[in-house]
């Protein structure tokens, strides 16, 4: 039984519970020296290393510097599938406030030489000790299951890049191709001891946009000599917001979040340029196709309107490299769910809906042909304060908050109790 959450049912495999009990030990001193130690996207040489090394002493044959500092680990056991068990590796440039013995002291390098506090505020902490978790139980319960385990740990999730550096590092033509793609993330609102799935369409494609408005500057005690790119860019952010409530179709999820304006250092100048930061979140391609193609087309018609010359239009730059949504295949969600339900009791998997939110695990379901991919929550709250919370109390603090502390003990079992199970459902011996 997790702490302060009751199980309804006997579990699937039954002896996997108490096995991860036993090995509870090993798996929070390896938590702690993770949480304790992290390393920004592209810099996770130590962290790389030692999971690395966790995966050789198992037998896996591993391969280090996969997309510059991802691991790829393997194990044959007979005829079967082959099964990919994905964990992202780096953390955030947060500065650690949870107060906890453990707690990140860290100061790192950024892939640019800056230096950063740095912290595991998204969990990834807790993905990549589920995942040692999960190997250690497969290679004690070898007999049960037959095909090739397929572990990575990915670089550089935080920054969008990970996922896809490693399959232009021949992810899928060096080691064996994946027949399903599993991976959890944890969950800031969602009780330890529960696991949370959507099928389908799971989280968005991100876009960042800059658009840099053009004008002509001059005194602000005299702007009918100028043309101004403040009143410019206000004109175009208010005509963004069509984009989404009378060009999309209402049944289709759609985001345009203006982020930063920047324009202008003085009351009295009015400036000659201002920059938009714009995040686009979507799920299916035409409809992202939609939104990039209409803020180029809005932003090119309101300066027409303001008579800006064809040489002062806006700049709209779109970065090339996206993170496209995520889709869980529904088979392949309904099949593990339904497992998951066997294990953990009805009441602890639910369905919920997607978010808008990115990950690029997306990447390695998107490849042709297309596999079968699922990524589910794994609960991280204490119950007491995920309740307490529901009724009033104090907020919880999310993913990226320098607040965030999953309650270690039930996260961590429950993660790799249900990252086993997903792996024995889709490699077991028939």
């Amino acid at each position: 039984m997790l702490a302060g959450v009751a199980f309804l049912a006997a579990p699937a495999h039954a002896d996997l519970r108490s096995d991860i009990d036993a090995d509870y030990g090993y798996l929070e001193d390896l938590y702690e020296s993770f949480h304790s130690n992290p390393e920004l996207s592209f810099m996770e040489v130590q962290t790389a290393r030692k999971l690395a090394g966790e995966f050789r002493k198992l037998g896996f044959d591993v391969t280090e510097e996969v997309g510059q500092t991802g691991v790829v680990a393997v194990m044959r056991n007979g005829d079967g599938p082959t099964v990919m068990l994905r964990t992202d590796m780096d953390g955030l440039p947060v500065k650690e406030e949870t107060g906890l013995a453990y707690a990140s002291k860290a100061i790192g390098k950024n892939r640019f030489g800056d230096l950063q506090p740095t912290m595991h505020a998204c969990g990834h902490d807790v993905h990549m000790t589920s995942l040692v978790g999960a190997a250690r139980r497969l290679v004690a319960m070898k007999d049960q299951w037959s095909g090739t385990l397929f572990l990575i740990g990915q670089p550089a999730e935080e920054i969008g890049l990970g996922a896809k550096a490693m399959l232009d590092d021949g992810l899928f033509t060096r080691f064996p191709r994946p027949d399903y793609n599993i991976a959890l993330h944890d969950n800031a609102a969602q009780p330890a001891g529960t696991i949370a799935y959507t099928s389908g369409y799971a989280l968005a494609n991100v876009d960042s946009v800059d658009v840099y408005v053009k004008g002509v500057g001059g005194h602000g005690a005299y702007p009918h000599t100028t043309k101004d790119p403040v009143v410019i860019a206000s004109e175009i952010v208010l005509a963004l917001q069509t984009l989404v409530s009378r060009e999309t179709s209402p049944l289709e999820p759609a985001v345009v979040t203006v982020g930063a304006f920047n324009a202008g250092y003085k009351h009295n100048i009015i400036s000659d340029q201002a920059h938009l930061q714009i995040t686009v979140r979507s799920y299916t391609d035409d409809v992202r196709e939609n939104l990039l193609s209409g803020i180029k087309r809005i932003v090119k018609a309101q300066a027409i309107s303001a008579g800006l010359p064809e040489d002062l239009h806006p700049v709209v730059e779109i970065e090339d490299q996206y993170t496209p949504s995520t889709f869980n295949d529904p088979e392949l969600a309904a099949r593990i769910s339904t497992m998951l339900k066997a294990q953990f009791g009805d009441d602890m998997v639910l369905e919920i809906d997607p978010v808008m939110g990115g990950e690029d695990f997306s990447q390695y379901g998107r490849v042709e042909p297309i596999i079968p991919s699922l990524i589910f929550w794994l609960g991280a709250v204490d119950p007491a304060k995920f309740e307490a919370a529901k009724a009033g109390g104090p907020p919880l603090p999310s993913l990226h908050s320098p607040f965030f502390a999953p309650v270690k003990e039930p996260t961590l079992k429950a993660g790799v109790e249900a990252m086993t199970a997903a792996a024995l459902e889709l490699l077991a011996k028939r």
